[in-house]
């Protein structure tokens, strides 16, 4: 059985990951009471029904509960299924962008609690869950459809116990991910943007992928970042990690680290199962 709980603050996206999950076959449950995790977990080794479960928790369940979320996730039957919690977040200012934009009413905010207060107060109370994610993602610049896609690519389409491994590509001017786990710097690299006959591509196109592959560098940097994951994956591994991002970054987040994240991709897709990519600053497909 798999279980999923979706956390995050109000205004992350929380309400969209659940309904792409439950577009996927997953029996969703929306502001679960944390009280009633050890009975649904009971109920779903009763229901075959039941093989494939999200929850989404926020900080209206927590405010009012005398229960510890991560005990009460910590002292589930874990061998009876699959766990994985993913929390969701976004910047203040975002966050606030949103709530005025949809004239949404935070659930936190009352009389006395402001709405910028609010969002802080929701951040102390779903610290537990934050420190305790197994993927943690930052939707501060994605689009609906964006934040729909990478729940399918990183939750729904995750298979048993293999871990789950993610390669963005992005452009330090526009800030790097917080939610990856290592980030590899590849400005050093000769860039094709300053040549011209070159700009209009990006690093998934041959002209590119033909510059980069004649320069020696680019490819003693591709051995050395992939020594250095093979390294140091397998301990992650043994310490029941099931989610890895690691981020690539240029300048602009268009040839350099998009090249590198695809060789990247291609060579770790030979040792493991769950592989993917991602280039935040690539017009999306969808």
């Amino acid at each position: 059985m798999r279980l999923v709980v979706i956390s995050g603050r109000s205004g992350s996206g929380k309400s969209s990951a659940l309904h792409v999950l439950e577009d996927l076959g997953f029996y969703c449950i929306d502001n679960l009471p944390i009280s009633l995790l050890p009975s649904l977990a009971s109920m779903t080794q009763q229901d075959t029904r039941l093989s494939k479960v999200a929850v989404s928790i926020d900080a209206r369940n927590l405010s009012i509960s005398s229960e510890r979320i991560n005990d009460v996730l910590l002292e589930l039957p874990h061998e009876e299924y699959h766990l994985d919690v993913v929390y969701l977040d976004a910047s203040e200012p975002i966050l606030l962008q949103r709530f005025s934009a949809t004239r949404r009413k935070h659930p936190l905010t009352s009389a006395t609690l402001s709405l910028a207060e609010a969002i802080a107060e929701e951040q102390a109370l779903l610290e537990p869950l934050a420190n305790m994610a197994d993927l943690v993602l930052d939707t501060t610049n994605m689009s609906v459809h964006e934040l729909r896609s990478l729940i399918k690519l990183r939750v729904a389409d995750r298979q048993g116990e293999d871990i789950a491994i993610l390669f963005e590509s992005f452009g330090f001017k526009h800030g790097i991910p917080i939610d990856a786990d290592y980030v590899f710097d590849v400005r050093n690299l000769p860039n094709p943007y300053w040549q011209m006959e070159l700009r209009p591509y990006n690093g998934q196109q041959e002209p590119i992928q033909r510059f980069l592959e004649e320069q020696p560098d680019v490819a003693r940097m591709q051995r050395d970042i992939s020594y250095f994951i093979e390294q140091w994956l397998p301990g992650f591994i043994d310490n029941n990690r099931s989610y890895m991002t690691i981020a690539i970054g240029c300048t602009g987040g268009q040839h350099r680290s998009v090249y590198m994240a695809e060789q990247l991709t291609a060579y770790f897709k030979q040792g493991y199962a769950n592989v993917q990519v991602r280039h935040r600053e690539l017009p999306s497909a969808d």
